[in-house]
């Protein structure tokens, strides 16, 4: 997901029955510090009915923590893949690895493959365009040619910056895809309809909110506004309905009326925002889901079935802030697999039951890394290094304004920053050093608004390695100057990276590599791939 220009907001369509059944999936993203183990997540689906996963890749130990589960999973080639797939031999190869191997009694229920993760949006100025329809082309001939065509279907999961209405006619109606890609959206969609494959767009009226100060508040829900969209006699009550009927219109114009649509990713973040916050968050899904329980559709698709992935499963906090802080924190369960709010995902009303808490969750002992009080040396400047130190190599979004901890006074703040860094590197002593600042402590720090978190023993970081700053390199200082505000060479290159880059924390996103993402770092183990 990104942030873009939408201003008309998020939807929902409805599937034909052979393609979906309206049931409720979610987005399993792994850009974690500590992940929780794959196997607890597939447990975690399971015992929230949740029957429907979608990944962002087709990594080994997350297929295989899914065989067996009869979970329905979509599958990913993430977008620097993308050129890779235009030679048929590459996708065919893609195809034998990463579905077909696991296409077995016992193995996994493999029902859609993305072909890259929103390749058209404004922002990439065109990077994917001429390699996403031969790759799409290609992926789905190997899926037939594998035996496989007619159960596992390739999609491409979209931005709704696709489409749009004009300005002088802001109306779903009008709907049209952008001119710039117009001619190939129109050839991508008459594939789809040919080989049977649904349309695949990420909608946010969360975005609608963040990208624009005037937007009105109640329109991003679904309890109605007192200023609605009127077109052609229809009322638009809610962003959701206009930006879906928006992308129905573009459908008719190019002639796939009735292609099916899925929603790839729909969802509000809790924290990192003003408008981000568990209450938000209740209000939005208590609008959503029971209309996907009632099969309300919109007003150009009504009474229909809604295949929609919600975004996300869990929190990340490796994530990529460009777009905003608030993209660490779109979970309905925390980074532990613990829920945020109540939630009934049946969409019954009144509720009938809640969120399931992830189960056999090892957690790292219970001490904290804090500001020492009597270690300040009245040095504003080396407090403020460490402190963005801690964030560079962690996350420390909940800090930012409007977030669950922006209200802790300048110790406290620094205290946060100290354990979340601590925790990140696996509570290592050398962690809490900070130049003398930081101590350790068996006290919660945490507030009624604020939690100082205590991680997940992660033995295996399966999603990434972070880099390892204990052991002392050549050119990186040694272990306490590289721990405590990076000192000698090491907090040279840290300071001639970190100048270039305007927030802290930010640094990996979903279609970058680890090693562009890690490269300054003294030390990086890394898994090169997409995210």
């Amino acid at each position: 997901m990104r942030l873009c220009g939408l201003l008309i907001g998020v939807s929902l369509i409805g599937l034909c029955a052979s393609v979906a059944e309206g049931a409720i999936g979610a987005n399993w993203g792994t850009m974690a510090i500590h992940p929780l183990p794959p196997k607890i997540v597939v447990q975690l689906l399971q015992d929230n009915g949740i029957n429907k996963v979608k990944l962002f890749d087709a990594d080994e130990d997350t297929m295989s923590a899914l065989a067996g589960s009869n979970l329905e999973v979509m599958v990913a080639i993430p977008n620097n893949m993308l050129a890779t797939m235009n030679d048929y031999d590459a996708a065919k190869n893609w195809v034998d690895k990463n579905v077909s191997k696991y296409n077995f009694d016992g193995g996994v229920n493999v029902k859609y493959v993305a072909v890259g993760n929103e390749p058209f949006l404004a922002a990439y100025n065109g990077s994917f365009v001429n390699t996403t329809f031969p790759a799409l082309q290609n992926i789905q001939n190997a899926l037939n040619d594998a035996g496989l065509g007619d159960t596992v279907k390739a999609t491409v999961p979209l931005n709704a910056d696709v489409y749009n209405s004009p300005p002088t006619k802001a109306v779903p109606s009008a709907g049209t895809f952008r001119s710039d890609i117009s001619d190939l959206m129109t050839e991508m969609v008459h594939f789809f309809n040919k080989s049977n494959a649904p349309f695949t767009v990420n909608i946010y009226p969360f975005l609608s909110l963040y990208a624009n100060k005037d937007f009105p508040f109640d329109y991003a829900f679904f309890e109605g506004t007192a200023a609605p969209i009127m077109d052609n006699g229809i009322k638009y009550t809610n962003v959701f309905d206009a930006n879906f009927d928006t992308l129905v219109s573009s459908l008719k114009a190019v002639g796939v009326p009735d292609l099916p649509i899925i929603i790839g990713e729909v969802g509000w973040p809790t924290d990192g925002d003003i408008n981000a916050n568990a209450q938000n968050a209740e209000r939005f899904y208590n609008g959503l889901l029971p209309r996907l329980a009632q099969k309300q559709g919109t007003p150009l698709r009504p009474n229909a079935n809604i295949d929609v992935y919600l975004f996300g499963l869990i929190d990340e906090d490796a994530k990529s802030i460009d777009p905003g802080n608030f993209e660490r924190h779109w979970g309905i369960f925390r980074y532990d697999g613990q829920p945020k709010f109540p939630m009934d995902l049946s969409g019954m009303v009144p509720t009938s039951k809640f969120l399931v808490p992830a189960k056999n969750v090892n957690y790292l002992p219970e001490k904290w890394c804090l500001l020492n009080p009597d270690a300040k040396d009245g040095d504003p400047k080396k407090l403020a290094d460490n402190v963005n130190y801690a964030c560079t190599f962690s996350d420390c979004t909940a800090l930012g304004y409007g977030s669950s901890c922006n209200g802790l006074d300048a110790d406290a703040n620094a205290s946060y920053a100290f354990n979340m860094y601590f925790q990140a590197q696996g509570q290592k002593e050398a962690s809490c050093f900070f130049q003398g600042l930081g101590m350790v402590t068996d006290r919660n720090q945490s507030t009624d608004q604020c939690s100082f978190l205590i991680q997940i023993d992660s033995t295996v970081n399966r999603s990434w390695n972070m880099p390892n700053l204990i052991a002392p390199l050549k050119g990186c200082g040694t272990a306490e100057e590289q721990l405590g505000g990076g000192l000698g060479g090491g907090e040279a290159l840290w300071r001639k990276k970190r100048s270039k880059r305007s927030r802290p924390g930010g640094l990996r996103r979903r279609d970058s590599t680890m090693e562009e993402a890690w490269r300054f770092l003294c030390r990086a183990s890394v898994r090169e791939g997409e995210r």
